[in-house]
């Protein structure tokens, strides 16, 4: 296990936990000071209340929590947030509600998860061929025969 700082920004702001031991997201909580209405197909920037250092070479992940999305249909608008390890300010959350009904957070509601992952960066050069792999040139569907 890897120890992370994290600094505390509002006074009510919930640390990422993971839920159980083999988890491999941690949970992220929304820092509101009331509940906090999302209209259909609206996006609300959620802040979590504290900032952090990831490690270099690695990144931080954000997904939707699953149980949100497929009952509630509040998910990150990107889809999945890049926290890259130089970032330092807050962390907010773009929540999207893609339904027809109106979704209410709470505050310390449970609205993303966080995976941390090794980050490779790359030296990007031009080249006037690639090596050949049996896939190819094949596009979209190409592997599904």
């Amino acid at each position: 296990m890897t120890n992370i700082p994290v600094k505390r920004l509002r006074e009510n702001a919930v640390f990422p936990a993971y839920a159980t031991a083999q988890s491999a997201g941690a949970d992220l909580y929304a820092c509101l000071d009331a509940p906090v209405e999302i209209g259909p197909q609206e996006t609300k920037m959620i802040p979590l209340g504290f900032a952090m250092a990831i490690p270099a070479g690695w990144a931080g992940l954000v997904f939707a929590r699953s149980g949100l999305a497929s009952k509630q249909d509040l998910a990150p608008a990107n889809k999945v947030g890049v926290i890259d390890a130089d970032y330092r300010g807050e962390w907010f959350i773009p929540i999207h509600n893609h339904g027809a009904e109106v979704r209410t957070l709470e505050p310390g509601a449970r609205i993303a998860q966080l995976v941390l992952v090794p980050c490779m960066t790359a030296n990007f050069f031009e080249t006037a061929e690639l090596d050949d792999t049996a896939r190819g040139t094949g596009g979209f569907g190409s592997t599904g025969k």
